[in-house]
């Protein structure tokens, strides 16, 4: 009997539900018609600030970006252009007959040294500081040259005095000469006597020779001890640039490696920068395309976009068999500190 109650009332119908189901619908059926009235309302009240606000937004974005834009047009027109030339090759790059690749190099360059051995007292110059030439560059202890000097000046002054002896001695002989030979014409004199006075007038002006010869001869020595002197004073040879200092005050410095490897054989290195040029090893296969004063363009591999004008100097005639190379020299026409000796460069040969 349980079992039939129970499913009796599972069968029943809840009449309460269905009245609270009832009354829920009409009320949200009447929220969602005012909302759409809101709506309604609100778009016919003010159809102007509702199609006026994309357009504003789009303004205000617009206006946003027309100064973005307007900088960055700023910003073209005034940054600087790094390769003025450039334009050259993007037009003539038709013309180009050949590329290669190179160096800078020095037509003048030099490691300054001392003509002698000797201790270095002073070094006036450093990497990078531009001389004239005859600039000093350093010195040598002089010492003993000063010595030598001072001796030879003496000796000088020595050979010089005796000149003014033998001149002393010559006019005495020529005097005694003369007495001579007026007694010997009186019959006064012996003709042993007269001979003799002639000799020693002979013997006087030899001696006198003799002096001046040695005078000249000491001056000479001053001279070569000046120079010596002199040479303890390094110089530059010409005007440029110092690259590679080589030595220091107190080491000792030799034209040759004789010395051994405590010793130096340069005191500097100093490059004209204004004999800088290009070298190319071109293929002998087209060494016939490049002629002497072609147009040439170089851009240098630390400043790829830079322009440089030049121009073949001379052709080397003389190929290098181990790489089957031609060299050929060409010249820089622009005159640029950025331009230093051993840069790599690539270099376009244009039609002539």
């Amino acid at each position: 009997m349980s079992d039939k109650k129970d499913l009796l009332s599972q069968l029943s119908i809840d009449r309460d539900s269905e009245e609270t189901k009832s009354n829920k619908t009409p009320l949200l059926l009447t929220c969602l018609l005012a909302g759409t009235i809101a709506v309604g309302g609100a778009l016919f009240y003010f159809p102007d600030n509702a199609a006026e606000q994309p357009d504003q937004t789009i303004a205000k974005q617009s206006a946003t970006l027309k100064p973005q834009t307007s900088t960055k047009a700023k910003n073209d027109i005034t940054a600087p252009e790094p390769t003025p030339k450039a334009a050259v090759i993007q037009t003539n790059s038709s013309d180009t007959v050949l590329d290669g690749s190179g160096y800078i190099t020095a037509r003048r360059m030099a490691t300054v040294s001392a003509e002698l051995t000797g201790r270095i007292t002073d070094v006036l110059v450093e990497e990078g500081m531009r001389v004239e030439e005859g600039q000093v560059l350093a010195r040598l202890d002089d010492a003993l040259a000063v010595v030598n000097l001072k001796l030879a000046k003496a000796q000088a002054s020595a050979a010089q005095a005796r000149i003014l002896s033998a001149e002393a001695n010559f006019r005495e002989a020529e005097r005694v000469l003369a007495r001579v030979s007026k007694l010997q014409s009186n019959d006064f004199s012996s003709e042993a006597r007269l001979t003799n006075s002639m000799l020693n007038v002979e013997t006087s002006r030899a001696e006198l020779a003799r002096a001046k010869a040695d005078y000249e001869v000491a001056n000479l020595e001053v001279s070569r001890q000046q120079e010596r002197l002199n040479d303890h004073t390094i110089r530059a040879p010409f005007g440029g640039v110092v690259t590679i200092k080589n030595a220091q005050p107190g080491e000792i410095v030799a034209p040759g490696s004789a010395g051994g490897g405590f010793t130096r054989t340069g005191i500097c290195t100093i490059v004209d920068m204004a004999s800088l040029e290009i070298e190319v090893d071109v293929n002998e296969a087209f060494i016939g395309r490049v002629s002497d004063g072609q147009k040439v363009v170089a851009n240098l591999d630390a400043y790829p976009d830079w322009d440089i004008p030049a121009s073949v100097i001379a052709i080397i005639p003389t190929a290098n068999r181990d790489k089957a190379t031609v060299r050929v020299r060409i010249r820089i026409e622009t005159d640029d500190p950025r331009i230093l000796p051993d840069m790599g460069v690539k270099v376009a040969f244009y039609r002539t």
